[in-house]
């Protein structure tokens, strides 16, 4: 019972004197975040496409 009030009592400062968490605005992304995000997807798309080719059962 004294652990749990010690508890209480060293956690219950910090709870009381925290502050509410203000959310992002949101941005547009610039254009070359959508540039350098297209080069990824189509270097994961080749990549893909190699591991295909690589693991396919032979007929």
């Amino acid at each position: 019972m004294r652990s749990l009030l010690s508890t209480l009592f060293i956690l219950l400062p910090g709870a009381v004197l925290a502050e509410a968490f203000d959310r992002p605005v949101p941005a547009a992304q610039s254009a070359t975040a959508e540039f350098w995000f297209a080069l990824a997807s189509l270097s994961f798309l080749v990549a893909m496409v190699a591991v295909h080719l690589m693991v396919r059962r032979k007929p």
